[in-house]
């Protein structure tokens, strides 16, 4: 009984002495002490690069219309021409695990550029779902071609892929690869879809948006156009890959792209492939990269015979 009478005189003794220190001004509050200290470790972290992997170097790229983007670029094990450029999909951004995953293995074969699209991770600017995205794009194809690749591809995923779609007609890159894009808008044929409509259409929904990692812009006062509508107009050889399991947009998406796009798109329906990044095998990632550096030496030796044939005449 006397040791725990002689601990809480000690108690009060130590309480009544950091009051007096507190309002002689001998020291900070208790929470400001604390606010000071999280804020430099706050600083700390922030201060430091947000990948562990090595072969990643942090970057960041301002847009055209003035959104600053935050992302990373993974240089290939020996000097490469050919530098893609990842786009990501909806409430992804380029911390994603899975996305790194395939950027780590696509790295193997090519130079590889990604940034986070705006709203998504440490990128600023509000998301639009995809038509604004179209300039994060192509801050990433000029950020490639500054880093010194002759030769560029864009390979975007579910919502990055619409984008790379719609990028491609009003751009030139020299190849691209679509992974479960959706063929048109306001799609509500799977409950995955509903789920998201609800996510970006109601009034919660947008507010609860923040916390599944994206920062929604304002809703679209006009429909803007879809991928099936401009898939057409893309001159780069285009290779459209579908999972004939994904539940968001069901395998039809893919053919339909397919035939939009003509004699130059080259569909893989994957049996068994999910949606997006998620869905996506190792095995898959090493065809994609096959097929993008046998479709640019393919691009590159055409390009050599024409100028030839030009030289002769």
């Amino acid at each position: 009984m006397r040791q725990q009478h002689q601990r809480g005189q000690h108690r009060t003794r130590f309480r009544v002495r950091r009051q007096q220190q507190q309002v002689k001004g001998h020291g900070p509050p208790p929470l400001v002490g604390c606010a000071t200290r999280l804020s430099r470790r706050i600083a700390s972290v922030a201060q430091k690069s947000p990948f562990r992997n090595t072969r990643f170097t942090h970057v960041g790229q301002l847009t055209q219309d003035g959104v600053a983007l935050d992302g990373f670029h993974c240089a290939p094990y020996s000097p490469a021409d050919l530098g893609v450029v990842l786009a990501h999909g909806f409430c992804n951004s380029v911390s994603t695990v899975s996305f790194r995953r395939i950027a780590s293995r696509l790295g193997v074969q090519a130079g590889i550029v990604a940034l986070s699209f705006r709203g998504h991770g440490r990128s600023g600017g509000r998301s639009s779902v995809g038509p604004a995205e179209v300039n994060d794009l192509a801050a990433g194809v000029h950020l490639a071609r500054e880093l010194g690749y002759r030769k560029i591809a864009t390979v975007g995923f579910s919502m990055g892929a619409a984008v790379t779609l719609l990028h491609a007609s009003q751009h030139v890159v020299d190849a691209v690869v679509s992974v479960s894009s959706p063929s048109r808008w306001y799609i509500r044929q799977t409950p995955a879809m509903r789920r998201l409509h609800w996510l970006v259409e109601a009034p919660l929904g947008r507010r609860l948006a923040p916390v599944l990692g994206v920062r929604l812009g304002e809703p679209w006062a006009t429909i803007p156009v879809s991928p099936v509508e401009v898939v057409h107009r893309i001159g780069a050889p285009l290779l459209l890959v579908h999972g004939e399991r994904d539940h968001y947009f069901p395998a039809e998406h893919g053919l339909a792209l397919e035939r939009a796009a003509g004699e130059r798109a080259e569909l893989w329906l994957e049996p068994g492939m999910g949606h997006a990044e998620s869905g996506v095998t190792p095995d898959l990632v090493d065809r994609i990269g096959t097929w993008l550096n046998r479709t640019c030496i393919q691009t590159s030796m055409q390009q050599t015979s024409t100028r030839a044939v030009a030289c002769r005449q």
